[in-house]
């Protein structure tokens, strides 16, 4: 019986060791992959900034692609037209601010 018991408590021994081995890699692996996310979310962020920036160059050259001709009289008076609204308009919100 004795026997027996020293066999099991050998059995657990080595059991437990491995466990401990596997619990041991797998901080390891955690701590690596935390780092790595730390890292890529990092870099997101960068991405994310710079999208932003990008977003507002683009609308930038889209207002003023919408004010400049290509020499030609339609273009110049369709322009001239959109210039004068912008001005009606932002008359009538400095207006409406005022009162």
């Amino acid at each position: 019986m004795a026997e027996n018991d020293e066999k099991l408590l050998a059995e657990f021994e080595i059991r437990m060791r491995q466990l401990m081995y596997l619990c041991d890699v797998l901080k390891v692996e955690n701590s690596q992959l935390k780092e790595e996310l730390s890292q890529k979310v990092l870099i997101i962020t960068g991405l994310e900034s710079e999208v932003g920036e990008l977003k507002a160059k683009y609308d930038n050259l889209k207002f003023v692609k919408s004010f400049t001709s290509d020499g030609d009289g339609k273009d110049l008076q369709h322009t001239k037209k959109r210039l004068a609204k912008l001005v009606r308009d932002i008359d009538r919100c400095i207006a409406m601010l005022k009162y």
